[in-house]
């Protein structure tokens, strides 16, 4: 039996579908339980805008693109099958819409276009922060250089440390396509940022 609360605990304010594990969620939305869905999107909606932002570059497409994967998602329960995790379910449907934008942007220049920039010097002066700014920015246009499928493919292993199993997965190629993908894309970028190491 649990003890009475101590004055300094805060209120217990979990609802009891907090602690359901996100299959029986699945289940309980695919059935039309709108409670059951709004909290596998509480749950998985902050990871996912992470990976479309860094998909995508810029906050407003990223939300765009969740909202819609979860809206798609909304309409597509009754055919999920449970054979892989909700939330590996929704970083494929993301990636691919997230995909879907990158294909539809227009190519900016080549990597040769990208020309070479004076390495920074290494200090803290207002100089130097101009400078990482730039570096950030030079970052993001190499990163629109790649194709989408690269891009995807670096961001999930790269930036939110995915296995090459659950990238192939997300992506829907196979895992030695995305090893080639990775390789591509890091060579391109350490090309394209070479003044900045």
């Amino acid at each position: 039996m649990a003890g009475p609360r101590t004055q300094n605990a805060p209120p217990d304010t979990r609802t009891p579908a907090d602690d359901t594990d996100d299959a029986l969620l699945a289940v309980r939305a695919a059935e039309g339980d709108e409670d059951a869905f709004a909290v596998l999107v509480h749950r998985h909606a902050p990871a996912l805008i992470r990976l479309a932002t860094s998909l995508l570059g810029t906050g407003a497409e990223a939300e765009d693109a969740v909202q819609d994967a979860f809206l798609s998602a909304w309409r597509r329960l009754p055919e999920f099958q449970g054979r892989s995790a909700f939330g590996t379910w929704m970083y494929r449907i993301v990636t691919n819409r997230c995909l879907n934008v990158l294909r539809s942007r227009r190519p900016v220049a080549s990597l040769e276009a990208a020309g070479d920039v004076a390495a920074a010097e290494h200090t803290t002066s207002p100089a130097r922060i101009a400078e990482g700014r730039g570096a950030v920015r030079e970052l993001r246009e190499a990163l629109d250089l790649l194709s989408a499928e690269q891009r995807a493919c670096w961001v999930l292993r790269e930036l939110d440390g995915r296995s090459y199993e659950f990238i192939a997965d997300a992506v829907g190629i196979s895992q030695e396509a995305v090893r080639a993908r990775v390789f591509r894309a890091r060579r391109s970028l350490t090309q394209a940022m070479g003044a900045w190491r």
